[in-house]
């Protein structure tokens, strides 16, 4: 296989860039795995780009978007309930379907990401990342609010738990219910990334947090906030300095002139 094929399948899916750039990263894990086992001689998937590079994937929540969810879903509601453990948390749904009363212990969650914990390094499993956070009081507010599950805060019609993609599903029908078709349950774990960065968050907070190994991915925030602020900070010196008109004002034209 060479590049050219590689980009043939991510091109398939070039109108879900997301998706598009899941599948060369599966094949370069595949490649990857395959030249570490002498199966393959090359990783053709490395020389691929992601269709992504120039987009930011999936919407970001503002907060407006926030509180038009939640005026549509009421504490009490499973849909909630949902949106405030992805927003308060910032766990991936594959995690957030697994939260429940057993990983908590003395105010704060303890868990294993589900993300990673049989990928290879070097040909060795790196084992899997444990994780510990605490339960913020907005959160316990709607805990303390909502009808729970046994074993997982969140569970299905059935009261069984969700399937990630399960809950990915549901929780996309509450969304269009709310009228925020563009909107998605992995858009709130960058919603919150994105306020933590507002709110001041350095990069290495932010991969506590989110469980990022790399400053690679908080950078993607701080950068954007610090390009805010220095805007703001640095914005009127645009402003050219004239001196003032015999009227003690200035011109504010760059030739010193008044205007008509």
């Amino acid at each position: 296989m060479e590049p050219r094929h590689i980009r043939e399948i991510r091109d398939e899916k070039a109108a879900t860039p997301a998706a598009a750039d899941a599948r060369v990263k599966a094949l370069r894990q595949l490649f990857a795995w395959a030249t570490e086992a002498d199966i393959a001689t090359t990783n053709p998937a490395r020389e691929v780009p992601y269709l992504s590079g120039a987009t930011e994937g999936f919407h970001t929540w503002s907060i407006e978007e926030v509180q038009t969810f939640e005026e549509a879903h009421p504490a009490g509601t499973k849909a909630r309930l949902a949106m405030a453990l992805l927003l308060y948390t910032g766990v991936r749904r594959s995690d957030v379907v697994r939260l429940g009363p057993n990983m908590e212990r003395d105010g704060e969650f303890h868990f294993t990401e589900t993300k990673g914990r049989n990928v290879r390094k070097r040909g060795r499993v790196t084992g899997p990342k444990h994780r510990t956070l605490p339960v913020l009081p907005q959160l316990r507010a709607i805990l303390d609010a909502s009808p729970l599950g046994e074993t997982t805060y969140l569970v299905t019609e059935f009261s069984k738990p969700f399937t990630a993609n399960g809950f990915g599903n549901r929780f996309r029908k509450w969304c269009d219910e709310a009228g925020l078709t563009h909107c998605s349950a992995h858009g709130l774990r960058k919603a919150g990334a994105t306020i933590a960065a507002e709110n001041g968050a350095t990069e290495h907070q932010l991969m506590a947090i989110y469980g990022w190994e790399s400053p690679k991915q908080a950078a993607l925030y701080t950068r954007k906030v610090n390009r805010h602020r220095l805007a703001a900070q640095a914005m009127h010196l645009l402003v050219p300095n004239v001196p003032p008109s015999r009227d003690g004002a200035g011109s504010g034209t760059l030739s010193g002139k008044k205007p008509n």
